[in-house]
């Protein structure tokens, strides 16, 4: 009889995993477990995607869209592309689809070739804060260094009844980004509408971006994925990097079918560039994906060219910017402050108001992760505490934020408000 072995108590994790603990999503999923919040939380719509696009996907799988797709992306998903962003990117020849476009898994897997395909070990990559928390992660995977460069917002607190709070004040210090711009600098990821705050770069701040890339010849990510979430269109408009002088070869534009058209679990993402830059990332791809689910780029390669000409990008943005209004609407009655974003299917809440009871206080971690636990534990509202977006340093940034999403339907939405408003009870108080 073989004698009982001992459990292994070595640690099997590499390095580059170690160094990784468990992100927020895991910890907040947890309160959702616990207190059942109306969950405004993670950003994905809980509303039916379009009916033209499900019919799309049940009609290529029905037609044998099934087997393995072109590596590169699947070769009508590709024109597509071409197809949409030849006059939006403003270039005089059309997009190539075999040699300018690339699709991939979701927007992450775009990001995460860019990472492995121009990081090298000690390459630094300039990142806005705050930034989806993906963007950290794969720079250090593929061994950069992160130089974050926060932005600045001078309203926050502030109860000054002439100035409507907007995703337009959270402001790029621009001494301070070019003095995290040094020979070791590899590239900048600008995303544009931006998460959390729902930022839209004017088209000044994107030049000035442009500018410094040129001046010390890095490239530029530019993460578009909300491109088509841009509200109150009288004052803003959604530029595009790639469109700028001389910013075509150094510019990768990410863009999400999942976003476009409310389909985040068909994981269908893809990159425009410069054809030497397609094929740099490539390259890592077919050793990574090989490919991408072929009926369901086929399903985003027909949605494109329907929405095309049956009104959906506007109807959508519009239907979007009403329940902006609506939540934040709901947010004021209860005395709290939206920052209004300018796009996005974000919004950030300024808590200011909010004083924690002494037992909800937590002096070990930010601010704002002690008040987003109340409110879930209080209100039964659950929300993202954005300095998870933030480096160390800049946590308290966030100390008097809290972002939430409006994609829900209109009675989560005012279920939230009216938990807020009642349970809350900051209203009178003020």
């Amino acid at each position: 009889m073989a004698a009982a072995s001992s459990p292994s108590t070595t640690d099997f994790r590499s390095q580059r995993v170690r160094q990784f603990g468990d992100s927020v999503w895991a910890e907040f999923a947890d309160l959702v477990t616990k207190y059942k919040p109306i969950n405004l939380g993670q950003g994905f719509p809980n509303f039916s995607s379009p009916e033209f696009c499900k019919e799309a996907a049940a009609a290529a799988i029905a037609q044998n869209y099934n087997q393995y797709a072109r590596t590169q992306g699947h070769e009508r998903l590709c024109q597509a592309l071409s197809d949409t962003f030849t006059p939006l990117l403003k270039r005089e020849t059309p997009i190539c689809p075999k040699t300018e476009t690339m699709v991939t898994v979701g927007a992450c897997e775009s990001l995460y070739l860019a990472m492995q395909a121009f990081v090298d070990p000690g390459d630094e990559v300039i990142l806005i804060e705050p930034f989806f928390d993906f963007y950290r992660a794969q720079i250090e995977l593929a061994g950069g260094v992160v130089k974050s460069v926060p932005l600045r917002n001078k309203h926050l607190g502030a109860t000054d009844p002439a100035h409507v709070k907007t995703s337009a004040d959270f402001e790029v210090d621009w001494k301070e980004l070019e003095a995290a711009i040094s020979d070791r600098t590899k590239m900048c990821i600008v995303n544009t509408p931006h998460n959390p705050t729902g930022k839209v770069f004017s088209l000044d701040e994107l030049e000035r971006f442009a500018a410094l890339a040129k001046k010390h010849d890095f490239l530029v990510i530019s993460d578009e994925v909300y491109e088509w979430m841009i509200f109150d269109t009288d004052r803003n408009q959604h530029h595009r990097m790639a469109t700028l002088d001389d910013m075509w070869q150094r510019t990768l534009t990410i863009g999400s079918g999942g976003k476009t058209f409310s389909v985040t679990g068909w994981k269908i993402g893809w990159t425009i560039a410069d054809a030497k830059l397609i094929k740099a990332m490539w390259t890592i791809h077919q050793y990574v994906a090989y490919t991408v689910c072929t009926p369901l780029q086929e399903a985003v390669a027909v949605s494109f060219e329907k929405a095309a000409t049956n009104g959906y990008f506007e109807e959508y943005r519009q239907s979007l910017e009403v329940k902006r209004d609506r939540l934040a609407a709901m947010i004021r009655e209860a005395g709290l402050d939206p920052i209004i974003p300018q796009g996005s299917y974000f919004m950030m809440i300024d808590t200011s108001a909010i004083t924690l009871p002494e037992e909800d206080k937590d002096e070990s971690r930010p601010r704002d992760f002690a008040v987003a636990k109340y409110l879930t534990r209080k209100a039964g509202v659950l929300g993202i505490p954005p300095s998870a977006f933030y480096s160390e340093p800049n946590k308290t940034l966030a100390d008097n934020l809290l972002r939430v999403c409006f994609c829900k339907t209109d009675d989560v939405l005012d279920a939230a408000g009216k938990n807020l408003k009642e349970k809350l009870d900051l209203s009178s108080k003020q």
